[in-house]
């Protein structure tokens, strides 16, 4: 039992003293001391594949770089970078342990990288876990660099990784809603202002606005997303670049664009850009910009399918579970609902950005921890948001057409069609007399001979009252003519 015991464990020292980390275990003394003072979150950093992939190329760029300049035997170089090759093609994500809130402005996160991509590459040489002295976590795969460049520069690739799935899904959404807008545009329906009765549109009108809406959003991310590409490689602890090599920074840029794809920069200033979080504060907006968005148009589709009786029921959102424990047959609008509880999430994590942005001092920002957290909380929960609104709501929508002609019909928010012909005060009086009588606006009209029945039923027609034909040139009323006869702005 004693012998099972110690071949169970392997024995590791830091400044601080020793202690037993499992035989099988591929990180660690710092990533155990790290998981010992950081049960916050019990969410391994694991949880955000990307942030995993981005700190081995992180470290393979730097192996590259480091034998490039001479400073790390080629040998070594070359285990290191098949070490963190395995990482990347997604092999031993579990073994990044440390979670993701954690004190030290990320130091856990990287030393977990260093210990796990070392002990890969030990056992790739033959040798076994935690000789240290053949290949080292901090002297070798660690050369010429510190937390304080690593994990900025890994954040920013691995946010960009990210969201690259985010922006498939935003497209894909985009596309579901144009489509419906195609289904739906000859669907003639009262559109609504301050959620009163306003003037005709058609249903295909409505969900080309959403569609458009959603482009707008892709474009944003996009834009905001070159700001991640300013990186600080070579920067080290504060910006001077010591212990790194002269050529270090502009030879790690060069490998690590070869990886990763994107077309990253060495910032300026690498004092600056060490303790600036700028950059993560302008994207974590457009994040919460998107989500609100979002937000605003399940709100619209939670309206429009109110009911089935008792409310607007406009259009029907696919039944997707029971919605009550006690209410028999009811149906609730849970796809948009969740999507709501997702944007409430993403502008609450832009305020925690925000707030962590805010609270870095001197040289160094030391809360990128939460930082990371919320920045890829935020992707990743609304990607699948929008995935789930997409497939499990948008594409399955049908719409109430005889619902939607019946209050068309009887709207009196299409006379506003007929105010040029027949003026506002009168087209007033007349709708005042529709609401209170229950009839139809163009008899009205046609009674007070205000306009033929002929020409009423061409200005009434779909295709004029929702905007798709010009309906004619505006009628100037005599004040307007003397007020702009007398030189005065009408």
């Amino acid at each position: 039992m004693v012998l099972d015991a110690v071949m169970s464990t392997r024995m590791e020292t830091d400044s601080l003293g020793s202690v037993e980390i499992p035989v099988d275990a591929y990180w660690g003394i710092h990533t155990a001391r790290a998981m010992d003072n950081f049960p916050i979150a019990k969410r391994p950093i694991s949880v955000y594949p990307d942030l995993v992939i981005a700190l081995a190329m992180v470290k393979q760029a730097s192996a590259r770089a480091n034998a490039q300049t001479g400073v790390l035997e080629q040998d070594k170089a070359d285990l290191i970078d098949r070490a963190a090759q395995l990482v990347i093609d997604g092999s031993f994500h579990e073994q990044f342990t440390v979670g993701v809130i954690q004190g030290g402005a990320g130091t856990s996160t990287n030393m977990n990288a260093n210990e796990v991509i070392t002990n890969i590459a030990l056992e790739l040489a033959g040798r076994p876990k935690g000789d240290y002295a053949f290949l080292s976590p901090i002297d070798d795969t660690n050369r010429s660099q510190s937390t304080n460049d690593v994990y900025p520069t890994a954040i920013k690739v691995g946010l960009s990784l990210t969201l690259q799935s985010l922006l498939q899904e935003l497209s894909l959404l985009r596309q579901a809603f144009l489509d419906k807008a195609v289904e739906f545009h000859d669907v003639l329906k009262v559109g609504r202002t301050q959620l009163q009765d306003a003037v005709p549109m058609t249903l295909g009108q409505e969900f080309h606005g959403f569609a458009t809406t959603l482009g707008e959003d892709y474009d944003r991310l996009r834009e905001n997303a070159y700001l991640l590409f300013e990186i600080n490689m070579g920067a080290t602890a504060i910006g001077t670049g010591i212990t790194a090599h002269v050529g270090y920074s502009q030879t790690v840029l060069h490998h690590l664009r070869k990886i990763t794809g994107l077309d990253l920069q060495t910032a300026d200033d690498l004092v600056e850009s060490t303790s600036d979080t700028g950059s993560f504060m302008s994207f974590s907006a457009s994040l919460k910009r998107d989500a609100i968005k979002l937000s605003k148009i399940c709100n619209d589709l939670r309206l429009l399918s109110s009911g089935p009786q008792a409310g607007l029921g406009e259009i029907n959102l696919p039944p997707r579970q029971a919605g009550s424990s006690i209410m028999p047959g009811k149906v609730n609008p849970v796809i948009p609902e969740v999507v709501n509880q997702v944007a409430f999430s993403v502008a609450g994590a832009d305020l925690t950005v925000t707030m962590a942005a805010e609270g870095g001092q001197l040289q160094l920002n030391a809360f990128e921890p939460v930082i990371a957290h919320s920045l890829f909380q935020s992707i990743t929960w609304m990607r699948q948001a929008i995935w789930t609104l997409r497939v499990n709501c948008v594409e399955g929508i049908t719409v109430n057409r005889d619902r939607l002609g019946t209050m068309v019909s009887s709207s009196i928010g299409s006379i506003t069609a007929l105010t040029p012909f027949i003026g506002y005060a009168a087209a007033a009086a007349l709708a005042k007399t529709a609401l209170l009588t229950n009839r139809s606006v163009a008899d009205l009209v046609v009674e007070a001979r205000l306009m033929s029945r002929e020409e009423v039923l061409k200005q009434l027609s779909p295709a004029r009252l929702s905007g798709l034909e010009a309906i004619t040139a505006a009628i100037p009323t005599a004040s307007t003519s003397d007020d702009t006869e007398r030189g005065e702005r009408p």
